[in-house]
């Protein structure tokens, strides 16, 4: 998942870029990818860690900082409006209009982005706290700020002179910036008579107001359920090892499992006990329970912004700024998706209560004849261990984190012609907001005498309170272009997970889904790194929000190659990687209840249309909600009503009206992967044309033009059709 912290930068809503190609003739064999900038001739690991052209960020931020900065940061921003809005329209121009907002976006970007930052990783709750606070700041001034008449005025008419004479901008980035700056202005209502501009601007405020309360209820979640040992039985030991202890009101000591994900997905997964299962997944589904109620205020606040902005409905207003364009077209692709996949899902759970009927049997249990929600991760665990013989306890034993992201790394230098530099502790560089997060220098190795700095990744891995509980990618800092002296300034992203530590006896152990977590969102990272625009709105990952998973998605194949899987596992104790018998039962396994899979995810893209379509809000979001599941998912409620749309942040966070992006964005990487990729993963020429086709060019331009440039040709959905076992 991509969090857009840019989203929100004042004024400007953005989402939290030479050709090269090298004869594949010089790796000689797939293990050179590990270590094929190992000795560099001139420019050595010291200097590349230590002789960088921009110092890394700094995280030294109290909560008192963070609203002084806030408050500078808008006073500046303000003056600017105040500025701006003086100049007659006859004296308006691209340099003396467009660029200082330009300008001012740029220098502001980076620091609003780390502001913001605060309230998901850091382990003070001030600063959290005053974090969420500037994000509302920042927020309410970008609203503001985005309806000002006497501004608007000045920038359309720069806009509306350089629509009539194209040759007073010379390059096409900054046609663009000025197409999108204007854009986003009568998007915003600029058109509208001064009462419903008074409006539209009390219903942002409020929806701006009602997303930070969503997202602070989740992040600061300390919800849990208390199980027995015997209750979690089946739960692998060294899971059960990392829960608290708490002596319960009867003096019975329990297991403490909160609702973070490496706590609640081996329950899920492994507790043979149905009652537990049952309860894990319910409270879970009911955590942070204000945030129900949230989330139907906004849905009817978004109703009405909509029909004030001229809209039929929420939808309608977000996909007119989004490759699909329309909701017809996006429920179009939803319920063609549904009705090929139906029939195979039917079959799938047929498959998976017999399984359940059999395991009831064995175990002298009453079968009910019933497939709950709360058995799927149970029972497909149970199919791919007895079926496949996937074994995903003793295959994590093979992907030992700090290996295996040594190793992920080395691929991504491969395919991409990087160089990944930690800065360790004792690096005078080391500036992180907290210790144990990991700090790298990226390094793009085009000219091996002479590499270009790419940017700054950080790694913060594990959980602690108040963090962040889910995996995602965060764009710190933006790169671009200085106006003013041509320089450039260069990106820095965050990598959030929350993977299991080392214990005393093994070192953290990936199972093979959060190596391809690490993977997709990675790739989010890498697009950061990567993309090389003018100006800071379009860099990296600033695209389309039905594109933006695209590059994540295409990398998660590669975790699926035999090849690779070969070099990017290591087993702990032997050394030894993956046999060849345990890595062709897990590709067997790839699309096993994949139709379940891709139902569930249509779950969530029908009930996020079915919200969003609403001409005034008023819908049974319960209903939606569990009743959508049971004809969609095809997985029983057991009568059980559950708000999980409390915590599916998505629907606040960016995703709203967007969700079937995940399924639209699949479709483009599936026919990158098998068109460019899936003969040979690691062929340079192909990972360098895909890095400079789409990866370095972020939002500057057209995606669908992106498409056909690498392609050669529009892009279909026959190799995702193929991938959803649809399609022979």
């Amino acid at each position: 998942m991509l969090v857009p912290l840019l989203k929100r930068i004042i004024r400007f809503p953005l989402k939290s870029r030479t050709n090269f190609l090298v004869s594949t003739a010089f790796f000689t064999s797939a293990s050179s990818v590990f270590y094929r900038y190992s000795q560099n001739r001139r420019f050595g690991l010291s200097a590349m860690s230590t002789n960088v052209p921009q110092l890394p960020i700094s995280w030294d931020h109290d909560a008192n900082t963070i609203k002084s900065e806030t408050d500078r940061l808008i006073k500046e921003a303000q003056a600017l409006d105040d500025a701006v809005a003086t100049i007659r329209p006859e004296d308006a121009t691209v340099e003396n209009v467009i660029i200082p907002f330009a300008d001012l976006e740029n220098r502001h970007s980076a620091l609003i982005g780390q502001l913001s930052f605060y309230q998901h990783v850091s382990p003070d709750k001030a600063i959290r706290d005053a974090s969420n606070e500037a994000d509302e700041k920042f927020t309410n001034f970008s609203i503001e700020s985005g309806l000002r008449a006497d501004v608007y005025k000045v920038v359309h008419t720069v806009y509306q002179n350089v629509k009539k004479n194209p040759s007073l901008v010379k390059d096409s980035e900054t046609k663009r910036f000025i197409e999108k700056f204007d854009q986003q202005y009568r998007r915003n209502g600029l058109g509208l008579p001064a009462n419903k501009r008074a409006k539209v601007k009390e219903l942002q405020q409020k929806l701006s107001k009602l997303s930070l309360e969503y997202s602070k209820n989740l992040g600061e979640n300390t919800e849990y359920i208390l199980f027995t040992g015997e209750e979690l039985n089946g739960v692998p030991d060294d899971v059960k090892a990392q829960f608290a202890k708490i002596e319960d009101k009867s003096g019975v000591i329990k297991y403490k499992m909160t609702y973070k994900y490496p706590d609640l997905f081996p329950v899920l997964k492994f507790a043979s006990n149905a009652s537990t299962r049952k309860a894990a997944f319910v409270g879970d589904q009911n955590k942070a329970a204000p945030n129900a109620d949230i989330l139907i205020q906004a849905v009817k606040l978004r109703a009405q912004l909509a029909k004030l902005l001229g809209y039929k409905n929420f939808s309608e207003y977000i996909l007119d700024d989004r490759m699909a364009k329309t909701p017809e077209t996006v429920m179009n692709f939803l319920n063609d998706l549904k009705g090929k996949l139906t029939p195979l899902g039917k079959k799938e759970i047929t498959s998976l209560k017999a399984l359940k009927s059999k395991d009831l049997k064995e175990r002298n249990l009453e079968d009910d004849q019933k497939y709950y929600v709360w058995d799927q991760r149970y029972y497909h665990t149970m199919m791919l261990e007895k079926q496949y013989k996937v074994d995903e306890v003793k295959i994590a034993e093979y992907f030992p984190m700090q290996h295996t992201i040594e190793k992920m790394l080395g691929i991504y230098e491969h395919i991409f012609n990087l160089k990944f530099v930690e800065i360790t502790k004792e690096n005078k560089l080391y500036n992180t907001w907290h210790k144990e997060v990991k700090q790298f220098a990226v390094w793009k190795m085009d000219n091996q005498e002479n590499p270009e700095f790419a940017g700054y990744l950080f790694f913060d891995l594990h959980s602690r309170p108040g963090k962040y509980g889910h995996a995602a990618n965060f764009g710190l800092r933006p790169g671009y272009t200085d106006l003013k002296t041509g320089k450039r300034v260069y990106p820095s992203t965050a990598l959030v997970c929350n993977f299991t530590r080392d214990t005393k006896d093994k070192p953290a152990l990936l199972k093979h889904d959060e190596v391809t977590t690490f993977f997709h969102e990675l790739g989010h990272g890498i697009h950061d790194l990567l993309g090389k625009t003018k100006y800071s709105r379009f860099s990296g990952t600033s695209v389309h929000w039905d594109f933006v998973e695209m590059p994540s998605q295409f990398l998660e194949n590669f975790c699926w190659d035999k090849r690779l899987l070969k070099q990017l596992s290591c087993h702990y104790v032997s050394n030894e990687p993956l046999s060849d018998e345990l890595i062709d039962s897990l590709i067997r396994s790839k699309n096993v209840n994949g139709a379940l899979f891709n139902l569930r995810q249509l779950h969530f893209g029908l009930f996020d249309m079915a919200l969003h379509t609403s001409t005034d809000g008023n819908v049974d979001i319960n209903d939606l909600w569990n009743g959508m599941r049971e004809r969609i998912a095809l997985l029983s409620n057991g009568g059980v009503i559950t708000k999980g749309f409390g915590s599916f942040g998505h629907l606040m966070g960016g995703y709203a009206s967007g969700y079937y992006g995940y399924l639209w964005s699949q479709v483009f990487a599936e026919d990158i992967y098998y068109t460019k990729f899936k003969n040979d993963p690691l062929n340079i020429r192909s990972g360098m044309e895909y890095r400079d086709k789409i990866l370095v060019k972020g939002g500057s331009g057209d995606e669908m033009d992106y498409l056909v440039d690498l392609l050669g040709r529009k892009p279909n959905s026959e190799a995702f059709l193929k991938e959803l076992g649809i399609q022979k």
